[in-house]
């Protein structure tokens, strides 16, 4: 139980804000949307970044019953994995799928956090926790840029850079401020 708890309540937290920066400062405009409005845009921010991509990448779930997938048989206990990256990024499900607008309209929730019975319980708590973050780089930081080459995990089922060098950049000028160190 603590280890499903560290990953699941923080493993995962980690790399969706890392995830969302990553995208973010990878599309330069989403960025600077972000910091036109971070209080209004975060929340919106984060749920595309859950869409683009996910930290949790795959699952399994083992068929309750005898059914057909895709044309394919799956026997009853037969172990099916789900692809949640990919399922996010269908491009039957959703407009413009292999692009990251934190605008996005409509259309229908991503599966970053499973659905049924097998959904996340700590949901709300990673939501809240990945607007904070991002609503508090716009506000402060929103000269940061990209530092450095990303190295990313060696995973197949938890996704994120394992270092994602940035720069504060210049903070920008306040109004009745100029010629005052900040």
């Amino acid at each position: 139980m603590c280890t499903l708890l560290l990953i699941a309540g923080f493993e995962t937290t980690v790399n969706l804000i890392s995830n969302a920066v990553l995208a973010l400062l990878s599309h330069p405009g989403q960025w600077r949307a972000l910091c036109a409005d971070p209080e209004g845009l975060a929340p919106r921010a984060v749920e595309e970044a859950l869409r683009w991509d996910p930290p949790v990448q795959r699952t399994g779930r083992f068929a309750l019953e005898p059914l057909e997938l895709a044309g394919k048989p799956v026997a009853k206990g037969q172990l099916v994995v789900t692809l949640i990256g990919a399922a996010n990024r269908d491009p039957e499900v959703y407009d413009r799928p292999d692009t990251f607008d934190v605008m996005r309209d409509g259309g229908p929730g991503h599966l970053a956090f499973s659905s049924g019975i097998h959904y996340c319980l700590g949901q709300s708590l990673a939501r809240l926790e990945a607007a904070v973050a991002l609503r508090v780089l716009a506000e402060r930081m929103p000269g940061l840029a990209r530092d450095g080459a990303v190295q990313r995990r060696n995973a197949t089922t938890i996704r994120g850079p394992l270092r994602l060098p940035v720069t504060a950049g210049p903070a920008p000028a306040r109004a009745g401020t100029a010629g005052r160190p900040p």
